[in-house]
């Protein structure tokens, strides 16, 4: 007698093909792969031959043979069926699994693959059981059987359900894993897109001799694989201007990669760049990638290049000279297709007379140089900067400051700017922030634009006031005038003040009403 331990023949066999099948499905992610090798494991193990997965299409309400090792693409083509036709549209169209004994006598089979040739000289017997995925029908699993009364075709029809229930859920898992990549490669393509939208060249903020030439280089230059050295001071825009050559080149689908090359301390800059092996050093616990690896194909860009010391120079020579690199305690080395932007503040020159730079790496970078040219060379292009970032920072906080006013204009123009457009774009976030108006006028513009501090706190507190009580009539009256097209007395209505009070007003300030006729807004 047999005890209860033991497990008899057929379902050991039911339960290794199981196995087998699940260890299967869950080696890849490519769904048409997993499933083919599920059927060729269950041929295999238990006979059960030309098995076929048919998938229903809910637009059209049709079930196509999807999955068919061994089965020719013209006829899985053929193999289409309605819901309801045929013994798989039936099990759809019921959810209910079906025993064709023998298909040779059910008109039911309607053999639409011909894979079979002629049925009606073949005893096979057809089983086919519905696959569910969240509780509705997608599709249908079917195989054949040679046709025997030994076989006992209700134990094969469990063990069918047992197996589509794990095909279910691995069609649900990798529906959802392929939706989410989908969804995934659909942002990051929007975000490219957005990306390369924004880095237009023709969208730079900027009509100024000086840097339509930086421009027109940009364009030249972008196209090309040249290493690209950007001059400038601090705050010029070089990450911009980085980043207008990548996404305007054949590279913009690719990465682009910054790195702060004065951000970092010595001895972690190398394996930032080139990445590490597992035990390179005390705390290398993994491998890690470097930035060129992560920018494969792409561009990477080195900011403040000048601030690397020598021996991540030769390393960088090295990658630029023969496009390959080592990782940190690797033997192996990776070639490496990156184009290389740099950028510096420094006065490279200076730098290799004083032997702070190798002379062979600067003569690599500096193959296409750009200089950025700071913001008090490119006056005219202060007054659109300003507009551009009052627009951006009124939206951003919710503001409806409409313009800028003479006054505030006159004192951006007249500003040395250190900080360049960095420092202009810090200057207008602030101004915004502390305007309640709709007219951004020169009190609200930070301390530093609005001349010398005076000595001593108490008098520097009373001329402040001062001139921020004249500063603010002046605006006015300029507003009222350019409102009022110049005309003196139409501008001393808009004020509610008396025509008298305007003209010593006028007079004080210095302003020439006649500079205003022909400004009134429509």
């Amino acid at each position: 007698m047999q005890s209860d331990t033991q497990v008899p023949g057929r379902e050991q066999k039911e339960l290794a093909c199981l196995y087998e099948i699940a260890q299967a499905l869950s080696r890849t992610r490519n769904l048409r792969s997993a499933l083919e090798a599920a059927l060729g494991i269950l041929a295999r193990m238990l006979g059960m031959t030309r098995g076929a997965i048919s998938i229903l299409n809910s637009d059209n309400s049709e079930l196509q043979v999807e999955i068919a090792p061994g089965l020719s693409s013209s006829a899985r083509r053929r193999g289409r069926y309605k819901v309801g036709e045929g013994v798989t549209g039936h099990v759809v169209a019921t959810g209910e699994p079906v025993i064709v004994p023998r298909v040779s006598q059910d008109p039911r089979f309607l053999n639409r693959t011909q894979s079979r040739g002629d049925i009606l000289t073949y005893d096979l017997s057809f089983l086919c059981v519905p696959v569910n995925v969240d509780g509705r029908t997608i599709g249908a699993l079917s195989v054949d059987r040679p046709f025997s009364d030994t076989i006992r075709l209700e134990e094969d029809l469990r063990f069918l359900t047992i197996l589509s229930g794990l095909i279910a859920q691995t069609v649900g898992r990798l529906q959802a894993f392929e939706a989410e990549r989908e969804t995934l490669l659909t942002e990051n393509r929007s975000l490219r897109r957005a990306l390369a939208e924004k880095y237009e060249i023709g969208n730079f903020i900027g009509r100024s001799g000086r840097i339509l030439d930086v421009l027109e280089m940009v364009a030249r230059v972008a196209g090309s694989n040249a290493t690209v050295l950007l001059r400038g001071e601090s705050g010029t825009g070089k990450s911009l201007i980085a980043k207008a050559i990548h996404y305007n080149s054949p590279r913009k689908e690719r990465p682009f990669v910054t790195v702060n090359c004065s951000a970092l301390p010595e001895g972690l800059m190398e394996s930032e760049l080139f990445g590490h092996e597992k035990g390179a050093f005390t705390g290398a616990s993994a491998r890690k990638i470097g930035r060129f690896e992560a920018a494969e194909g792409g561009t990477i860009f080195l900011d403040e290049i000048g601030e690397l010391s020598h021996p991540v120079q030769v390393k960088l020579l090295h990658v630029i000279q023969e496009r390959e690199f080592q990782r940190l305690g690797g033997v192996k080395s990776i070639r490496s297709d990156v184009r290389i932007v740099a950028a510096t503040n420094r006065d490279l020159e200076e730098a290799l007379k004083q032997g702070e730079f190798r002379e062979d790496l600067y003569y690599r970078l500096n193959v296409f140089p750009i200089y950025l040219p700071p913001l008090r060379e490119r006056k005219t292009d202060i007054t659109l900067l300003a507009e551009h970032f009052l627009d951006r920072f009124s939206r951003e906080n919710g503001k409806a400051i409409r313009r800028l006013s003479s006054a505030a204009i006159d004192l951006l123009m007249a500003y040395h700017w250190p900080g360049n457009v960095r420092e202009l774009q810090n200057c207008m976030e602030r101004a915004v922030l502390v305007c309640d108006e709709d007219v951004l006028r020169s009190v609200h513009l930070p301390p530093t634009l609005q001349g010398p501090e005076m000595e001593g706190n108490e008098g520097r507190s009373m001329q402040s006031l001062s001139r921020a009580v004249e500063q603010v009539e002046r605006d006015l009256i300029i507003d009222a005038l350019k409102e009022a097209g110049g005309i003196q007395t139409r501008a001393a209505r808009l004020l509610d003040a008396s025509l008298r009070v305007l003209h010593y007003k006028i007079h004080k300030y210095g302003i020439d009403p006649d500079m205003y006729k022909m400004s009134k807004r429509s």
